[in-house]
């Protein structure tokens, strides 16, 4: 079977389950604490089918779908590094001290992969577009991957009971690492069709993946409260006991 086809099926697998995500989570009574995700799904969706329209009325060799191609890619990149940093900011919401360093760290990342990514404008004024927007949404998207990697081991290192943003992280993390995999395989094999295939496919099925990770989170998995401990019962017991024998 052809992989273009396989991919384009994929493709559109992925944007009807988008656009059931985005429209539940509209509706839904945790839109507010889901905003982030309703951003990201957005743009995934709006990307997708301004992509699908640019394929079947231009075609794919077409000038007009190169520049949609990158420029959603672009919109992607940006909103995904967003995403990324609003789930920092979920998972350190009651770590002020953990909160100001992975700021600092995320804000660190972004100027520095802007700077890196200007090199290569710097020696060619002519090129902004495409050669820029490439190399910048590159190197974005390796930072998030890395980035995202950091926050799920921070989860584990805090101990969090906040099982949904671990599923959300966890499907961030099968979007980013796939695509990133093959991405390198194409590079190490000077761009074979095999490796161009491999990657094709990755890229749209990774994307579904998260998808569904993200439906389950979404519609199944809801926050844990913060409970007492019954181990601490008995500390407040001989407290109290302390106290009564003094008076």
């Amino acid at each position: 079977m052809d992989s273009g086809i396989v991919s384009y099926g994929f493709q559109y697998v992925g944007i009807l389950i988008e656009a059931g995500l985005v429209i539940f989570v509209a509706r839904s009574s945790h839109r507010n604490r889901l905003a982030s995700v309703f951003l990201y799904l957005s743009c995934l969706l709006a990307s997708d089918l301004a992509r699908a329209y640019a394929l079947r009325v231009y075609g794919l060799a077409s000038r007009q779908y190169f520049y949609i191609y990158w420029s959603t890619d672009f919109l992607l990149v940006a909103s995904a590094f967003l995403l990324v940093c609003l789930f920092f900011r979920r998972a350190c919401l009651h770590q002020d001290k953990m909160w100001r360093f992975a700021r600092l760290l995320l804000v660190f990342v972004f100027v520095l992969v802007l700077a890196i990514s200007g090199l290569i404008f710097s020696h060619n004024y002519s090129h902004l577009f495409p050669r820029f927007v490439v190399e910048f949404n590159q190197n974005l998207y390796f930072a998030c991957l890395v980035l995202n990697t950091l926050l799920y081991l921070l989860l584990q290192q805090i101990e969090s009971t906040d099982d949904q943003l671990g599923l959300l992280v966890c499907g961030v993390g099968i979007q980013f690492a796939g695509p990133a995999a093959t991405l390198a395989l194409v590079h190490l094999t000077s761009s074979e069709r095999f490796a161009q295939s491999l990657n094709s496919i990755a890229i749209p099925l990774c994307t579904l993946g998260m998808l569904l990770v993200w439906a389950y989170a979404i519609l199944h998995v809801k926050e844990k409260a913060i409970q007492v401990t019954r181990r601490q019962i008995p500390v407040l017991a001989e407290v109290a006991a302390h106290l009564n024998i003094q008076v």
